[in-house]
């Protein structure tokens, strides 16, 4: 109501407003994508689009623009070219495809999970007050499961909700009976826990037991 009351007062002012008045430069929303575009440092900027196959197919189609051309066309304003090309990084976790003609204009690189030493600094530079004893056994466990065919497999950030909920919760050790009930932080489907609570568990513990010369 405010912004309309504006609106008409600027009206009242200078007379009547016509279409360039209202869809203007100085009302446009500068997004992350535009300011990219837009920037006119010596240096490129980083333009970051995480986990895009969250978003509309829709989205991909605006990208293919960006991408292949450097600028974004605004149908009120035309369009707006960089002046310094951004470096753009796409990230996706394959929760559905993306356009091959989007893929096209990408360089194409697969990140495997952590090995357990990087993992175990993963978790030492984010949760720097882990016993490092525990971040072991952690690591450990997480490793394992993964080779497991589960529904989903847990990435890191859940390895470190796990061991975030765990600290929060004074458990020392994996063997504690009070980490089964944490396993919500790690495993995101429910057939997935019980699998866990009722099958994998002290298999998977037994595991970490053995592979406990891993240091961090």
């Amino acid at each position: 109501m405010l912004h309309i009351r504006m609106l008409e007062a600027q009206a009242g002012a200078g007379g009547s407003m016509d279409a360039d008045d209202l869809f203007g430069p100085r009302f446009l929303v500068r997004r992350p994508l535009l300011q990219a575009i837009e920037a006119t440092r010596e240096m490129p900027p980083v333009l970051l689009i995480d986990e895009l196959d969250r978003a509309d197919d829709e989205f991909d189609a605006f990208l293919l623009e960006l991408l292949s051309d450097w600028q974004v066309t605004i149908p009120e304003l035309g369009t707006i070219k960089a002046t310094v090309p951004p470096m753009v990084i796409i990230t996706s976790n394959r929760t559905r495809e993306l356009h091959d003609a989007l893929k096209r204009r990408c360089l194409y690189h697969w990140i495997e999970y952590p090995t357990v030493q990087k993992e175990l600094e993963i978790i030492a530079a984010r949760i720097p007050d882990a016993p490092k004893p525990l971040s072991v056994q952690i690591a450990t466990f997480v490793q394992a499961l993964r080779k497991e065919d589960l529904w989903k497999v847990p990435g890191v950030a859940e390895t470190l909700d796990w061991t975030a909920a765990m600290i929060a919760l004074g458990i020392e050790e994996l063997k504690n009976p009070i980490v089964l009930d944490t396993l919500g932080t790690l495993l995101k489907h429910q057939e997935d826990v019980v699998r866990v609570q009722r099958d994998l568990y002290p298999r998977l513990v037994g595991e970490v037991a053995s592979g406990s010369d891993v240091r961090p």
